[in-house]
């Protein structure tokens, strides 16, 4: 049962710009070490820094309270993009038997995510 959406848009070009303006700074405050690492291995960074804090918006759409930049971060699964959680949240989340789905896409100019956030079913 799906129980919330959430879907964010993010401009390139400002992730671009963060990244000229703040470099390394910005990188350890906005993501978790597993996305600084995926990103950066590409000649361009940005598409994929960009589609990360689109996924990390998408969530908060989703989720009813306040949460940090790195309480949620974008894992690789084979090819597959998913969620991963710091462990309260994923606790909560396990608690009330729910599981966050994830897609990522984007183009020459945007990075669009878009978070599901559905009930399990219990076995």
């Amino acid at each position: 049962m799906i129980l919330a959406l959430g879907a964010d848009l993010v401009e390139i070009a400002r992730v671009r710009a963060l990244l000229e303006r703040h470099g390394e700074r910005a990188l350890r405050r906005l993501f978790h070490e597993e996305e600084r690492l995926y990103a950066l291995r590409h000649q361009d960074p940005a598409p994929s820094l960009a589609a990360r804090l689109a996924a990390k918006e998408a969530f908060q759409k989703c989720w009813p309270e306040s949460l940090s930049w790195k309480a949620v971060w974008v894992g690789m699964e084979g090819r597959k993009p998913t969620l991963r959680f710091a462990p309260e949240l994923e606790a909560a989340l396990r608690e009330k038997g729910l599981k966050a789905l994830l897609t990522l896409s984007h183009e020459r100019t945007h990075a669009l995510a878009v978070v599901l956030l559905v009930r399990e079913a219990s076995g």
